[in-house]
């Protein structure tokens, strides 16, 4: 797609973060945007910032975990706009903690919102897609979707499912024209940490700023991929990195994965502690002296016992 300019966008998650950060690089570009989140405050001050730089803009509050309300909103989108040009999932929660703690609810949630939901909505506009010319799907797949560490299995398992759901439909629909991207940014300062979920009461860690994109960023690099039909985009140099290292050295990932501090002492000896001696108290014995003794008949009279247990020992 060479040009966004008139054309009609999908946005998913645009109340915030990279989605807002999306709509609002895309109506710069001339783009008439649907919006769509479940935050129907802040999705309309989004329509607000998007009408304002002079194209249209279509508020849709929808909760992604319930698959009626994804149907109402895609058949609305295809009854009054005809179809849309633009499909970007990026609508995304989190969990972190250990899988162990994870109830059925929250993995059903997390995979409805990440997975699901996408899917969906591609599977109902894709159709109409298909008779445009140049139309394009952009999914938010993450660096998290190609390398895998702790304490995020749910949110890792989505992002992996959302890339081969991405390379599927290139592989499937590229012949006939339809553009499909996956973009994978690493850390992005949005409110992703913040509302994510976490297990056992623990803390969701923020990685810190300076390894970390800002939605803008994301925003026009993710525009860029779409003019030039990019198969795959990586964002921030620690994405580079990881992808690097999984593809080149994955030993390194496992093994980053698998140390433990217990195993190290195990192996290395001189990692091991040296028992600890039992310490013996040290006695100081001092002579005494005229005056000691001096004191000491002058004391015996008033504490003869005190005095004669000094000399005993």
């Amino acid at each position: 797609m060479r040009s966004v300019a008139g054309k009609i966008a999908f946005v998913t998650g645009a109340a915030s973060g990279i989605g807002r950060a999306i709509a609002i690089e895309l109506a710069r570009q001339g783009t008439h945007c649907i919006l769509v989140d479940v935050d129907a405050d802040r999705l309309e001050m989004t329509a607000a910032d998007v009408r304002s730089l002079g194209v249209e803009a279509c508020v849709e509050v929808c909760d992604l975990t319930d698959r009626q309300q994804v149907t109402a909103a895609c058949e609305r989108v295809l009854r009054d706009w005809g179809g849309v040009d633009l499909l970007i999932n990026n609508a995304g929660i989190a969990f972190y903690g250990r899988t162990t703690s994870m109830t059925t609810e929250q993995w059903d949630r997390l995979l409805a919102v990440n997975l699901h939901a996408p899917i969906q909505i591609t599977r109902e506009l894709l159709p109409a897609m298909l008779e445009r010319p140049d139309a394009h799907i952009v999914n938010m797949c993450s660096i998290a979707g190609l390398v895998a560490g702790g304490r995020f299995a749910a949110y890792h398992v989505s992002k992996f499912g959302l890339i081969g759901f991405t390379e599927a439909l290139r592989a499937e629909f590229g012949r006939r024209g339809l553009g499909v991207t996956a973009v994978c940014p690493g850390p992005v300062l949005t409110g992703l940490y913040d509302a994510a979920e976490a297990g056992n009461g623990s803390k969701v860690p923020m990685p810190p700023r300076w390894a970390c994109a800002t939605p803008e960023l994301v925003a026009r690099r993710t525009l860029k991929a779409i003019r030039r039909n990019h198969r795959q985009v990586l964002i921030t140099p620690l994405a580079h990195g990881l992808f690097a290292l999984k593809r080149f050295v994955p030993g390194v990932i496992d093994f980053a994965n698998t140390f433990s501090r217990k195993r190290l002492k195990a192996a290395l000896p001189w990692a091991k502690r040296s028992p600890q001696r039992e310490l013996q108290p040290v006695v100081l014995r001092f002579p005494e002296t005229p005056a000691d003794s001096a004191d000491e008949l002058s004391l015996e009279a008033d504490y003869p016992e005190a005095v004669a247990g000094h000399r005993a020992a």
